[in-house]
């Protein structure tokens, strides 16, 4: 039996240069923090460089120093990506639901209808569509060919079935290791911002006669702001790349499971 060739249909894998994403964060982030946080109507006086307003949160951000932007750029970062790897991973689950998408195709192979599991591919897309129509191409082919072993053919149809696999899961994964990075990045800069903000507290303390407390303040709120950032920005980041994660592992099992089951069906029903 024949398959129908089918034309594949490009679709969005996902932002291929997350430098570029960073660098992008970096410029929004100086532009908040001058511009948002660093307005003279967030301070008394309309002074950055004196104290906030009371309750002010923008005012106060601000006085968190230059650590902040660099926290911002990663929380940006880390949020962005994420919202990109949503929208790929999406994009590689296809139209339907995929477990009914896995159990069609079982379904199919059982009644030996191949042209019904590749109209079935054709209608889902995405990865795992993508992996199983590679699979029954070379699985036809393998029907036609006499001159093979059936050890033989089945070797190349699991072959054929890592090969597809191999081709797909690095669309996948795209953009995650960063996301991962940003999990510790994120901790460490803000502690560094905290630390930061405490030798400036102390010097201040230091200061012969009656404490500087501007200074003082100043320090206190550098510390405590980046300290929030940092947090916010590991716990994200961890939230973010857990998620994806165990979303690919669907998808892979997925395709393993499809892969083993057209293998399975191969061997039953040739001799």
């Amino acid at each position: 039996m024949e398959t129908k060739k089918t034309k594949k249909v490009k679709r969005f894998r996902g932002i291929e240069s997350a430098f570029l994403v960073i660098v992008g964060c970096f410029i929004v982030a100086l532009c908040i923090f001058k511009f948002v946080l660093g307005n003279p109507d967030n301070f008394m006086n309309g002074d950055p460089s004196g104290h906030p307003l009371p309750g002010n949160m923008l005012g106060t951000i601000y006085k968190g120093g230059i650590i902040v932007p660099v926290l911002q750029t990663l929380l940006l970062t880390v949020l962005v990506l994420s919202v990109e790897r949503a929208f790929a991973i999406s994009k590689a689950k296809g139209k339907g639901n995929l477990t009914k998408f896995v159990q069609n195709i079982k379904n199919a192979l059982a009644a030996g209808d191949i042209q019904k599991a590749q109209d079935f591919c054709d209608k889902q897309g995405g990865s795992v569509a993508n992996v199983v129509t590679s699979v029954l191409n070379k699985y036809v082919e393998m029907e036609g060919n006499d001159t093979l072993t059936k050890e033989q053919k089945l070797s190349y149809i699991q072959k054929e079935v890592e090969e597809a696999t191999a081709l797909e899961l690095p669309s996948l994964e795209q953009n995650l290791a960063v996301v991962a990075t940003m999990t510790t990045l994120g901790t460490l800069v803000g502690l560094l911002g905290t630390v930061l903000g405490m030798i400036k507290s102390f010097a201040a303390l230091a200061n012969a006669g009656a404490p500087d407390s501007v200074a003082l303040s100043t320090g206190i709120s550098e510390a405590l702001v980046n300290t929030a950032f940092g947090i916010a920005t590991g716990a994200l980041a961890v939230i973010s790349y857990n998620f994806f994660t165990s979303k690919i592992d669907k998808i892979t099992y997925c395709i393993d499971e499809v892969g083993f089951t057209i293998v399975q069906t191969y061997a039953a029903t040739h001799k």
